[in-house]
């Protein structure tokens, strides 16, 4: 007797395959839920927008930045002024140049008037091949008390030189617009004389665990959104209480 049949005489029904499209939306369904968890969390954890009222506060246990390290950096303003700006950059870095606006800025309001010093450290990451060369044509620029208009130029034309074969001869072409000694400017990047001291910037940085640029402190509070609306409300909010 066959299957069928011995089934038939017996009662038994015949069994039915069973599909596996209810595990295979199972899978998808588990993905999907995941993926949406994933989405809460990173909204949740997302850091406040600049213009947020959730501005960035020192932590409890945080220790004053390290006054000591500034002196591998470059300062502008009142060495007594009441707040601290530290900027940790890489002339190369597109969000930088995003930020450069907010740093002149900064000088024109607040170190200009005595209210807030700037600190500028160099910190070329190793994923931009210009970097190093842009810091050292700063700092040779600084050699003819230009470092600030130098600052401003490569920032304002970084999408000019981080796209020529020869950065340096750009470099000493801002020294001639900007009225400095343009080959003294290249023989001083070509020498690499201010390597040291860019090398210590970045040691800083290593060692406050810095690896993103821009990262802006003011005083000991590193901003979460660097940018003008974030920074001056801290910058405010840090005078307020030192009144």
């Amino acid at each position: 007797m066959g299957e069928a049949k011995r089934r038939k005489a017996s009662g038994q029904d015949t069994p039915r395959k069973t599909s596996g499209s209810g595990g295979k939306w199972m899978i998808i369904g588990g993905i999907v839920v995941l993926m949406l968890l994933v989405m809460v969390v990173w909204w949740v954890t997302l850091p406040p927008e600049s213009t947020s009222d959730a501005l960035p506060d020192v932590q409890a246990d945080a220790e004053p930045f390290p006054a000591t390290y500034d002196s591998v950096a470059v300062s502008i303003g009142d060495p007594d002024a009441p707040v601290v700006v530290r900027e940790f950059a890489d002339y190369q870095c597109p969000a930088c140049a995003r930020f450069a606006p907010a740093s002149k800025r900064l000088r024109e309001e607040y170190v200009d008037s005595g209210q807030v010093r700037l600190v500028f450290y160099d910190l070329p990451l190793t994923q931009h091949e210009w970097a190093r060369e842009a810091a050292l044509a700063a700092r040779c620029a600084a050699d003819q008390d230009a470092f600030w208009p130098m600052h401003d130029r490569l920032f304002d034309n970084q999408g000019e030189w981080s796209s020529s074969s020869d950065p340096v001869g750009t470099f000493a072409r801002y020294a001639d617009e900007l009225g400095l000694d343009s080959q003294r400017l290249r023989r001083c990047v070509d020498t690499e004389l201010h390597r040291e001291v860019i090398s210590q910037s970045v040691g800083v940085a290593q060692q406050l665990r810095v690896a993103s640029t821009p990262t802006v402190y003011v005083d000991n509070i590193r901003l979460t959104r660097p940018g003008w609306a974030q920074m001056q409300a801290v910058i405010e909010r840090e005078l307020a209480e030192q009144q």
